[in-house]
């Protein structure tokens, strides 16, 4: 046994003598400046990181079995040792990403494997000693920092989620009016998840480059008093072999507490600089805030931008990714991804700003043939104006020149020109609000006159007139019993609270005005407000667009007859009333500015169902194609509302027959008939609408 132990020593000594109060410091570490950045070669090198960890996480919970094992099989301990001493050979095996600078690590986790083949046919009894040396290092270890670091990476995790949806919000940002409190909310939502996603990124990162060190006392600290318990009990008796031993690990014991040593100093750098790196101005988080100047000499340029995908043949997907241009070539890293691949050439290309689907800050890059364009969407007005310059100085090929940023402020001025958005175009951008909405509109008065005025004051948003997702009824289809009802009834409409028309008989034969026009029913839709005739041409947008969307361009003719009380909207061919409205109903009614044969009106109801004895008025909006200009059926509307209120007064009813061409029988002379009104029906069914 003396002669063993002898031999193992003086194997031992000479390797430890000069190893053991020296340890190369960890040559990978994550730089804590990069994690607000969050750059996918970053997010690239911390992957390798949790690679490690995880191989980590495998080995140490292969290397506590084995522990747990040799405390636990004291009958077979000449197999459990045999058994450590591979599994410490195993851990030259695993190639850890990271394991640069782990040599005298291995080299020592040999020595221990070649201490323990020796010592084999030794047996220990001390298992509390073994317990409280060698098995609970170990545990310590893998609760604590690999949970830690399993938490933290949840927790870096939920954060980069939560500043990806709120960037999202805020690219979605109008810019046709802004909302400034809207405005003001997005960007504390994203300064405060992109702050949260920063802190959670710092303490990620310095888990994980402490790890390398804590990895390190891991391995050579359970061994240590595993050795250590073995030869306080073999020391009575084996005296010479034990104080050559205790050469060995008092070695092994210093290399450790150099590696803490490290960490330490480490670990207090790494506060140091996330102190440092947390100091600074909100501004940093907050998405266009920037201080610094426009530099608009750069040849290279990096950063994340939004790009518009087509995902359909009139739907549109944003995606942001990782952009960055080298040499002459605009590049393309996608997050996780090893490497980036191009995505266009520049040179000699073209730049521009542009108009995009009511978004901000966004560009065209456009190929020298024209074949091939892209539209991009900056974060920040600084931003935007750095990628358009830098685009415009690398399509000049001024990278290739010996001074490129002389050459660069010589273009200075073809890049700001490049920065003014182009909107003189033929036809309005997506999403551009109509240039003629501000111009003079055929509006209803509230006592029903028709008038042209001017839209003075800020046009409300969409969301503010139609809530989002309302549906859309494309054609009226009149129940089969109302049907029957009605043809009995000779035309005429059955009341549905059992009342027929009977009553009001006399005063619709006695109707001061009865004009009937040919017109195609578009869509109606549920609408929010009754006293702005934007609503009207939202809800004319919305129709028409659902059209074109679902392919439905089929329509019906129809007459929409005005009388100085009702709008009756009657089937050309069984002369039934489809729908009807009293005058008083109709709130508001307009034509179309651009298309004059489209004309709308806004019906106002009640709506009983919250239980309330007068009802919450209700809005709802019809869009109609007609054979003649729209403002002739506004203009009669409006006269039909004139009579209405000048029925209130004989005088002035007088003074209104007076003033307008009655007919033979005593009605209004409004319009000339319109060819085929009172015609039949017949074959004018599935009408194609031009609208």
């Amino acid at each position: 046994m003396g002669n063993r132990v002898h031999a193992l020593n003086n194997s031992c000594s000479h390797f430890f003598s000069s190893t053991a109060n020296k340890m190369p410091a960890v040559h990978h570490k994550l730089l804590l400046e990069e994690a607000l950045q969050d750059s996918p070669q970053t997010r690239s090198l911390l992957s390798v990181f949790e690679e490690d960890a995880g191989m980590l996480t495998t080995y140490t919970n292969q290397l506590l079995q084995s522990l747990q094992r040799v405390f636990g099989a004291q009958s077979e301990m000449g197999l459990a040792t045999e058994q450590l001493s591979q599994q410490l050979l195993e851990y030259e095996k695993k190639n850890f990403a990271l394991g640069k600078g782990d040599e005298e690590v291995i080299t020592t986790l040999q020595s221990f494997a070649k201490t323990v083949g020796e010592l084999n046919s030794l047996h220990s009894e001390l298992a509390n000693q073994m317990a409280d040396s060698m098995v609970f290092p170990l545990i310590q270890f893998r609760e604590k920092d690999l949970t830690e670091i399993s938490t933290l990476k949840e927790i870096f995790g939920i954060a980069t989620d939560e500043h990806e949806a709120a960037m999202v919000k805020y690219s979605r940002l109008p810019k046709k009016r802004e909302n400034e409190k809207l405005k003001s909310d997005m960007v504390k939502e994203v300064a405060y998840t992109r702050r949260k996603q920063h802190q959670a990124s710092l303490q990620y990162y310095c888990a994980l480059n402490a790890l390398q060190y804590r990895k390190r006392v891991a391995m050579l600290e359970p061994m240590l008093g595993y050795t250590q318990a073995q030869i306080s009990f073999f020391k009575k008796g084996i005296e010479l072999v034990s104080k050559k031993m205790d050469c060995f690990l008092a070695s092994v014991s210093t290399m450790t507490q150099n590696i803490q040593a490290q960490l330490d100093a480490e670990a207090e750098t790494m506060r140091m600089a996330q102190r440092e790196l947390l100091s600074v101005e909100d501004t940093v988080y907050m998405p266009d805030k920037d201080t610094e100047p426009v530099n608009r000499t750069l040849i290279q340029k990096a950063g994340y931008l939004n790009i518009r995908n087509k995902t359909g043949l009139v739907t549109t997907a944003w995606d942001r990714l990782y952009f960055f241009t080298q040499g002459g070539n605009l590049m393309c890293q996608p997050r996780g991804a090893v490497a980036g691949g191009m995505v266009l050439d520049l040179d000699n290309s073209s730049v521009m700003a542009v108009e995009c689907e009511d978004r901000r800050y966004c560009f065209q890059i456009t190929s020298p043939s024209g074949k091939t364009s892209m539209i991009l969407q900056a974060e920040s007005k600084r931003e935007y104006e750095e990628w358009i310059c830098t685009v415009n100085n690398i399509s000049r090929q001024i990278y290739l020149t010996d001074n490129p940023e002389a050459v660069a402020i010589r273009l200075n001025q073809t890049a700001i020109q490049a920065v003014t958005p182009i909107t003189s175009f033929e036809k309005r951008p997506e999403g551009s609000p109509n240039p003629d909405r501000s111009g003079m509109l055929l509006v209803a008065k509230p006592g029903g006159v028709l008038a042209g005025g001017s839209q003075t004051g800020a046009a409300p948003e969409p969301e503010d007139l139609i809530a989002p997702g309302t549906p859309i009824q494309f054609d009226i289809m009149l129940p089969a019993s109302e049907f029957l009802d009605q043809n009995r009834a000779g035309g005429r409409r059955t009341n549905p609270f059992g009342e027929t028309d009977d009553d009001c008989s006399t005063e619709s034969d006695d109707s001061l005005l009865q004009q009937v026009f040919a017109v195609r029913f578009l869509g109606s839709m549920a609408v929010r407000c009754g006293n702005n005739q934007e609503v009207i041409y939202e809800a004319m947008r919305q129709v028409l667009a659902a059209r074109a969307i679902h392919n439905i361009f089929k329509t019906t003719e129809s007459h929409l007859m005005v009388t100085s009380s009702s709008l009756s909207l009657i089937d050309p061919q069984t002369q039934v009333t489809r729908i009807s409205f009293q005058l008083r109903e109709v709130c508001q009614f307009a034509a179309h500015q651009e298309n004059g044969r489209l004309m709308g009106f806004v019906v106002e109801g009640r709506d009983w169902s919250d239980g309330d004895e007068e009802g919450e008025p209700s809005f709802s909006a019809f869009v109609f194609e007609s054979n003649t200009e729209g403002e002739k059926i506004c203009y009669t509307i409006s006269l039909a509302k004139d009579i209405t209120e000048a029925k209130k007064d004989p005088e002035a009813l007088a003074q209104l027959m007076k003033n307008m061409p009655l007919t033979n029988d005593g009605k209004f002379l409004l319009l000339e008939p319109e060819e085929g009104d009172t015609t039949n029906g017949a074959g004018q069914e599935d009408l194609e609408s031009e609208a």
